[in-house]
């Protein structure tokens, strides 16, 4: 008899503590009592919690950057990528995105996953910034001051909403196009 849950439930457990509770919650007795089983479900799935760590570290990536960039990709007709991009990235709470950031702070490992995925990030905007005809050097430009105004947004806790984050997105279209 198997173990009924899998290992992206395991995850999503885990990306939701980790957006509640922070890092250090990121515990095999807590998560097993959190899905109501033994620690042992959770050693089925993971040789330990490092593993689990890093299991959770490449679920963000996963999330956070690959799954947006597709469903950009596959829906590219419909509008410019980089708008809906940007609507989308100034428009949502980003609190996973503190939590994995707050947690790159302490741990070396969570440290490389966040580079690596602001070095994914900024190279997917300035290939959308390329592609809709800036020169290399201004896309490049470009694409770090649009990612520096997400990471500040990001940091904020004051939400967009309305006429105001309008007029931001439209003023960060204009700076996205040639």
């Amino acid at each position: 008899m198997g173990d009924p849950l899998s290992i992206k439930d395991w995850l999503d457990l885990g990306l939701k503590t980790l957006t509640d509770q922070g890092f250090t919650a990121l515990k095999a007795e807590p998560l097993a009592k959190a899905m109501g089983v033994s620690r042992g479900s959770f050693y089925w799935h993971f040789a330990d919690i490092d593993a689990y760590r890093a299991a959770i570290l490449n679920h963000w990536r996963e999330v956070a950057a690959e799954q947006i960039i597709a469903d950009l990709e596959e829906h590219r007709r419909d509008e410019p990528p980089l708008h809906r991009l940007l609507r989308r990235s100034f428009g949502n709470r980003l609190s996973l995105e503190r939590a994995v950031r707050s947690w790159a702070t302490s741990d070396p490992v969570a440290r490389k996953a966040v580079e690596a995925i602001d070095r994914r990030r900024l190279g997917y905007v300035e290939s959308l910034l390329e592609q809709s005809g800036l020169p290399r050097d201004i896309a490049l430009a470009r694409a770090q001051i649009l990612y520096w105004a997400f990471l500040g947004f990001m940091l904020s806790d004051k939400p967009l909403t309305g006429k105001r984050q309008a007029m931001l997105l439209e003023q960060l279209n204009r700076m996205a196009s040639p």
